[in-house]
């Protein structure tokens, strides 16, 4: 029972520190910017066409896709909560790119989910140029896959030169 509690730590504190950031900055948009305002803190005033705070409600996926799919997206992020909570524990400690890509999307996936239930819609707050705005759960998912398409490449890399390393031993034949 200690190692699956010790296993299952490793992936709800550091999601839950996603879930944290990503509600706190959420609340502290809605408390102090009004919906559509934008913002930019003093002295940075110069990124503003780059960069910048922007209250937004989203009800679709992730950088706005997809507006008015919020129960089909409420439902789909259970059923990925469920699936990382479920898997978790049988991916290999050493296949840590796997592991921390569901870290990501669960933190990710959980914070959009709390805003889907007790907002009725997701927050966006952060706008990059002409990019869609978007949220630190969202940011979370993306980096998630982005560390999840990494760590496969890497995977298969390694494997594709084990192999090849492998049949040039096999080629050079028995010592003679």
């Amino acid at each position: 029972m200690g190692k699956r509690l010790l296993e299952y730590l490793t992936l709800l504190v550091p999601s839950g520190a996603i879930v944290a950031l990503d509600q706190w900055t959420k609340w502290w948009i809605r408390q102090n910017l009004p919906f559509e305002a934008t913002w930019i803190p003093a002295g940075l005033e110069g990124l503003r066409p780059y960069a910048r705070f922007v209250h937004w409600h989203n009800s679709g996926a992730a950088f706005g896709m997809f507006q008015e799919g919020g129960m089909v997206f409420t439902v789909l992020a259970i059923l990925v909560v469920a699936a990382i909570l479920y898997y978790f524990p049988k991916v290999d400690h050493a296949d840590w790119p796997v592991r921390l890509a569901m870290v990501l999307q669960l933190g990710g996936a959980a914070g959009n989910l709390i805003d889907r239930l007790f907002v009725g819609e997701v927050t966006d707050f952060i706008s990059i140029g002409t990019f869609p705005v978007f949220n630190v759960a969202d940011s979370a998912i993306t980096l998630g896959v982005i560390v999840l398409l990494v760590g496969v490449w890497w995977k298969e890399r390694q494997a594709k030169r084990s192999i090849v390393a492998h049949e040039q031993t096999d080629q050079s034949g028995p010592p003679a």
